[in-house]
């Protein structure tokens, strides 16, 4: 966060809401909970850090390296209701981040898929319920469950028609977090992310099944040529120090309506992204090929996301370009590939994290 950030009123109010406060991550060693819980921590914030680790999920202790002696972590799955009902004691917001992310991995195995994603939240809002009803939750859901667009930008008021499993479990979430609101006046908001990218993310992936941005960043850096499938797909970009800041924003204003906001970025197909990061690296090459049938039949074509109703609400706009975003992601990877790129060191490296622990 650069000073002049820091003295901003938007990070003044945040600090007035978050400083001194008890705040529990769950899936905080991941991609966008680590983001999230570095910026917690600046804010004053006391953080626990609650992951599973499930190695395919891109749980990494790197991730928090920087305030690891400034939070604490609980290695601890939400579906386990025991846990989560001991876990949300005291804590006065809860960002709800753990999940399974991987849209063909939601259809080769959907029950998997679900109890995350579905069973998961519930046994939070459960454990609230019974444990601490005045928490204030932030549940992170997905623009999927729009389904194939039938109008650009997709607003909230869009039809949902979730094309995939993942988006299934993803709005069951949602709708379980506006009947506990309803029911038992738990507070919570709900977001429907978009692609959202940065430092931090899972590099592991060497398919490309899981993000194809963080994908293609790391074969740019490895020298690879980029594998575009099919090419005129569009989606809207969010960088992560923007969707963080969304995320803040939007659990300090939880209510028992339990509000939905989308958030949203820059769009751009897939083909000109390719070559923007090729651009962005310095140099690369594209590998045409064409979208494999299992992928075609639940990707969304082209999509991109209006914000108008997080922007009226609450103010919050993206501020990071594209271009921008990429280049400080690449350079962050560039620095720090030893610390991503092979599972098995990955594995190593959570191993003597946890003995030393």
């Amino acid at each position: 966060m650069t000073a002049a950030a820091a003295g901003s009123p938007r990070t003044i109010a945040l600090t007035g809401a978050y400083s001194g406060q008890r705040c529990m991550v769950a899936g905080g060693l991941g991609f966008i909970g680590s983001n999230l819980a570095i910026r917690l921590v600046e804010l004053g914030a006391r953080v626990l850090v609650v992951d599973s680790l499930i190695p395919a999920y891109g749980g990494n202790f790197f991730n928090v390296a920087g305030i690891r002696d400034r939070i604490h972590v609980n290695v601890a799955d939400v579906r386990d209701p025991h846990a989560m009902e001991y876990l949300v004691r005291g804590q006065a917001f809860i960002f709800n981040l753990a999940g399974q992310i991987g849209h063909l991995e939601s259809m080769e195995a959907p029950i998997d898929d679900l109890r995350v994603n579905t069973e998961g939240p519930v046994n939070v809002l459960e454990a609230c319920r019974r444990a601490n009803r005045d928490a204030r939750i932030l549940y992170a859901s997905t623009r999927q469950v729009y389904g194939r667009p039938r109008y650009l930008p997709v607003d909230e008021a869009h039809p949902l028609q979730p094309i995939d499993c993942n988006a299934v479990s993803n709005l069951a979430g949602e709708h379980y977090h506006r009947v506990y609101a309803a029911a038992h006046a738990i507070r919570s908001t709900c977001l429907r992310l978009t692609n959202t990218y940065g430092p931090r993310q899972m590099m592991k992936d060497e398919t490309g099944r899981y993000a194809f941005i963080s994908y293609w960043i790391r074969r740019v850096i490895d020298g690879l040529p980029l594998q575009v499938m099919g090419g005129s797909q569009g989606r809207d970009y969010t960088f992560i120090d923007d969707c963080v800041e969304a995320m803040l924003l939007a659990a300090a204003n939880a209510s028992t309506e339990s509000p939905t906001f989308n958030l949203g970025g820059e769009p751009m197909s897939h083909r000109a992204l390719a070559d923007l990061l090729i651009e962005v690296a310095g140099g690369g090459s594209i590998e045409l090929t064409e979208l494999p049938p299992e992928r075609r039949a639940i990707d969304p074509g082209v999509i991109a996301l209006d914000h108008t109703r997080i922007s009226s609400a609450l103010g919050w706009h993206p501020v990071t370009s594209l271009r921008d975003g990429l280049h400080r992601t690449v350079e962050y990877y560039r620095r720090h590939r030893d610390r991503y790129w092979n599972a098995s060191d990955v594995a190593a490296q959570q191993a003597g994290v946890l003995q030393a622990t």
